[in-house]
């Protein structure tokens, strides 16, 4: 019984002492906005200052490393935010390769809205390393709702990423 009561009395006392430890009230929070200019205006910027460079890393290439300071192959990566230009962006992993955009509606189809998660899977440029989930929603009345996607949605995306990012390696080799 004893023991009981001292635990009950001494475990917020040791969890709180553990919590305050955790924070420190000097130390400034930058969550990034949920745009890629405010990622390439920081140091080391999300595109990287100098080849494909995150947070001011090296941009010396190692024989086969094509990433840079990313996590994932840095011609996708790059290819992937230029075909997403026209989206804004909510999210980007450049360490784990995603990148969630927020939803946009074209001005053409104000009815419809589109978004999109992207997935680069490896530091390989290869024709299955990235994939694309389409998201669409129609306007029904006060609300949206969800809508079918065609199938070749995804995968139009993922070819024009596919070839712009083709079209950055051969730039890079010359």
């Amino acid at each position: 019984m004893y023991r009981v009561t001292l635990f009950r009395r001494s475990f917020p006392l040791v969890l709180a002492a553990i919590l305050a430890a955790c924070s420190s009230p000097d130390v400034e929070y930058d969550f990034p906005d949920s745009t890629v200019e405010k990622y390439e205006r920081t140091k080391g910027s999300l595109l990287g200052q100098e080849g494909f460079t995150l947070f001011g890393g090296s941009a010396k290439k190692v024989r086969g490393d094509q990433g840079g300071g990313l996590g994932v192959n840095s011609y996708l990566w790059r290819a992937t935010l230029d075909t997403i230009t026209f989206m804004p962006v909510n999210s980007a992993d450049p360490f784990g390769g995603v990148i969630i955009t927020d939803w946009h509606a074209a001005a053409a189809a104000p009815m419809e809205r589109f978004k999109l998660n992207i997935y680069i899977l490896g530091r390989a440029l290869r024709a299955d390393g990235v994939r694309v989930a389409v998201f669409r929603q129609v306007r029904d009345g006060a609300g949206w709702r969800d809508a079918p996607v065609a199938a070749k949605t995804g995968t139009r995306i993922e070819d024009a990423i596919l070839t712009r990012a083709r079209q950055l390696r051969n730039s890079s080799l010359r």
